[in-house]
């Protein structure tokens, strides 16, 4: 394991949201890498089955059911990490809505900034007395909402758009303490969500959208889940030591080529 590129052995990394879609994708990854790995996700069945795959594969990782919309409960799951330093923390937590700013409700709007805003505050906050000692790298899932219009995703679209400033402020804030902070900003990609959308939203055309969803993006697919993986292990890594305060779109072209 040693040997490997992207090496995280003896580093703790949290990954919020980390028992499906990208961020099971992130734990698993970093757990092949040697990080000791903390799941907080509010589904307790699917966190810990997903810390029994790790442990099944030979990696480490400990489930901590935590709302990061909470502020005392994020700083419990915090408290609970026993390890004097915490490596790394992805903020991955978040929840979609569907609407223009006519079809948002107040109640749908704090839904979305109480996790998606809120719970990247809770957690990074916790997490920075911590890391003030010795570095650590935080990175946030922010979305190509983020940098560019999307129809009908005006809440989501406020929420990660926070998201990408607040990496920069946290980037800017804390250099002298060798924390570093960066974002992902991927487009539609392949998980649990999508399949759960299409079948809700169009019983018995899920093939169907699911070709015409995928070919918005230029390259003519959605990603998957390993590829943000892939670069989210890069970022956290040590080979990446000289990026901070940046945003990486990982997009199938669809930022630069459908302009």
């Amino acid at each position: 394991m040693n040997d490997q590129p992207y090496n995280l052995a003896g580093k703790t990394a949290i990954v919020t949201g980390g028992s499906s879609g990208i961020g099971l994708a992130i734990s698993q990854l970093f757990a092949t890498r040697g990080a000791g790995v903390y799941i907080m996700d509010i589904d307790e069945g699917e966190g810990k089955k997903a810390c029994e795959q790790i442990l099944q594969t030979g990696g480490r990782a400990t489930f901590i059911k935590c709302d990061v919309s909470a502020p005392a409960e994020v700083q419990k799951a915090i408290d609970a990490i026993d390890q004097d330093e915490i490596s790394i923390l992805v903020n991955n937590a978040g929840v979609a809505h569907i609407g223009n700013i006519e079809q948002t409700s107040e109640q749908d709007l704090d839904r979305i900034y109480d996790i998606n805003i809120k719970g990247v505050f809770n957690c990074t906050r916790a997490v920075i007395p911590r890391m003030k000692n010795s570095g650590g790298v935080i990175l946030n899932l922010a979305s190509i909402a983020s940098v560019v219009g999307l129809s009908d995703r005006f809440a989501y679209s406020m929420s990660k758009g926070a998201v990408l400033t607040m990496t920069y402020s946290v980037a800017k804030d804390y250099i002298q303490y060798g924390i570093r902070c960066n974002s992902i900003a991927p487009a539609r990609v392949h998980t649990p969500f999508v399949d759960g959308f299409l079948q809700k939203n169009y019983p018995g055309q899920e093939a169907e959208m699911f070709d015409r969803l995928s070919k918005t993006q230029p390259i003519g697919r959605m990603g998957a889940p390993g590829e943000v993986a892939h670069l989210a292990l890069y970022l956290c890594s040590d080979e990446a030591s000289f990026i901070t305060g940046s945003c990486y779109p990982i997009d199938g072209g669809f930022i630069t080529l459908n302009s």
